[in-house]
C-alpha cells in the first residue's frame, strides 16, 4: 500500500502582493507596517522626536502607553532593527517616537527625510501601568524620559492618582512640556535634577528627600545602568522590590566574567563569549535571530541546554538545564551549549 502527500500550491504569496501594492503606493502591504516620515522635531543637540504615519495594518487600539515598536531600516543594503519607546499616538493615528543618536539604527533613522520609509513591529513590550489609582512615582534618566513621558500622560488620566516625576537630564529634553503638565494638574510633582549643574546621582538620601512617602505606592522607572541598579538595590534593602518596575534602555556587560566557550548544537558551531551572548555570537560571524535587542521582544529566545548564565538587566544567575534565555540579555558565567 502507498500513501500520497497531497501537494497544496500557494497560489498567492506576501512578498509578490507586497511588491506589487508598493508600485500603486509605497505604504501599501498585506500584513507588514510600513510607515512615512513626517517630520522630525529636534529635542536637543542629539535628541530627536520622530513623527511617523503607518499604513493600515498598524494596530492602534493594541497600544498601551509605556509600550514601544520595533523600527526597521534597510542601511548598506542590511535590514537592520531597534527598539524605541513610543512617546504617544496622535489623534489621526500618527506615532510620535524619542529616538537619541547612539548607534549605528538611531544615526540612520534620525536622518531621514520626510517621506523615507520604514517597517514597524506592532507595540510590545510590558512597561505598562496597572489599572490602579496608587501613587505613583515616575523616574527616568537620559533618553528613558519617551517611556516615562508616555507613562505619565496616561496616568494624568486619573485626576485622584497622587504621581511625582523624577527627571536626571543634561540636555533638558521635555524640559518645557513636563513644566507645562506640572502647572496644570494639581496631582502631579516634577522634580527636574539637570545633571549639567549639579552632578546629583540617585541614592537614598536623594529619594526620601524629593518623595517621602515614595514606599506607598509603585515606582516605574527607566535610563542609565548606574541608576536602575541603585534602584534595584534601594528597593531590595527595604524588601519592596515587588513595587518597583524598570525598563532598560541600554545594558552593561559585567567585564568581571572571564570569557566562556559556547557552543550552537544544532549548527555545530563553537565560538567565545565576552560579553552578551547575541554579540558574542556575531562577533565570531554567526546571524542568531534577534530584534530589539534589549530583552524585550523575545524574538532571540532559545533553550540553554547546560551552563550558566547571568542575565544581564537583573544580575540572577541561571545553572538549571534546558531552560528559556534570550540571547541578547545573556551573558555566559561558564562553558555553554546552546540548543541553536
Amino acid at each position: 500500500m502507498s500513501s500520497t502527500v497531497e501537494y497544496s500550491p500557494e497560489w498567492v504569496r506576501e512578498d509578490f502582493v507586497d511588491f506589487i501594492a508598493a508600485k500603486i503606493n509605497p505604504l501599501w502591504a498585506w500584513k507588514k507596517v510600513k510607515a512615512s516620515v513626517v517630520k522630525r522635531r529636534t529635542l536637543s543637540h542629539d535628541f530627536y522626536q520622530i513623527q511617523l504615519r503607518p499604513n493600515r495594518n498598524f494596530k492602534h487600539q493594541q497600544f498601551k502607553a509605556g509600550q514601544s515598536v520595533l523600527v526597521t531600516v534597510e542601511i548598506a543594503g542590511v535590514r537592520q532593527q531597534r527598539s524605541y519607546s513610543v512617546i504617544r499616538l496622535l489623534s489621526n493615528g500618527d506615532i510620535l517616537l524619542g529616538v537619541k543618536r547612539q548607534g549605528m539604527v538611531s544615526e540612520h533613522l534620525t536622518r531621514l527625510n520626510a517621506g523615507s520609509l520604514v517597517e514597524l513591529s506592532q507595540p510590545q513590550g510590558e512597561f505598562v501601568l496597572q489599572d490602579t489609582v496608587t501613587p505613583l512615582l515616575l523616574i527616568a534618566s537620559g533618553s528613558g524620559i519617551t517611556a516615562i513621558y508616555s507613562l505619565l500622560m496616561e496616568a494624568l488620566k486619573t485626576p485622584e492618582r497622587q504621581i511625582d516625576l523624577i527627571y536626571f537630564s543634561r540636555d533638558q529634553a521635555f524640559q518645557s512640556e513636563l513644566e507645562m503638565l506640572f502647572q496644570q494638574h494639581l496631582n502631579f510633582q516634577f522634580h527636574a535634577v539637570n545633571t549639567a549643574q549639579h552632578k546629583q546621582h540617585l541614592d537614598l538620601a536623594l529619594l526620601e528627600r524629593l518623595v517621602p512617602d515614595y514606599q506607598q505606592g509603585l515606582t516605574y522607572a527607566c535610563g542609565a545602568q548606574s541608576m536602575m541598579q541603585s534602584l534595584k538595590e534601594i528597593f531590595a534593602a527595604q524588601g519592596i522590590s515587588s513595587q518597583l518596575k524598570q525598563e532598560y534602555f541600554q545594558m552593561t556587560a559585567d567585564e568581571s566574567l572571564e570569557t566562556q566557550p559556547v557552543t550552537f548544537l544544532r549548527a555545530q558551531q563553537e565560538f567565545s563569549a565576552k560579553g552578551s551572548l547575541l554579540e558574542s555570537a556575531e562577533q565570531a560571524g554567526l546571524r542568531p535571530t534577534h530584534g530589539c535587542r534589549m530583552g524585550m521582544c523575545n524574538t532571540c529566545t532559545c533553550t540553554k541546554v547546560s551552563g550558566s548564565t547571568k542575565n544581564m538587566l537583573t544580575g540572577e544567575i541561571s545553572h538549571d538545564a534546558n531552560t528559556q534565555i534570550k540571547l541578547c540579555i545573556s551573558q555566559a558565567v561558564s562553558p555553554v551549549t546552546i540548543n541553536l
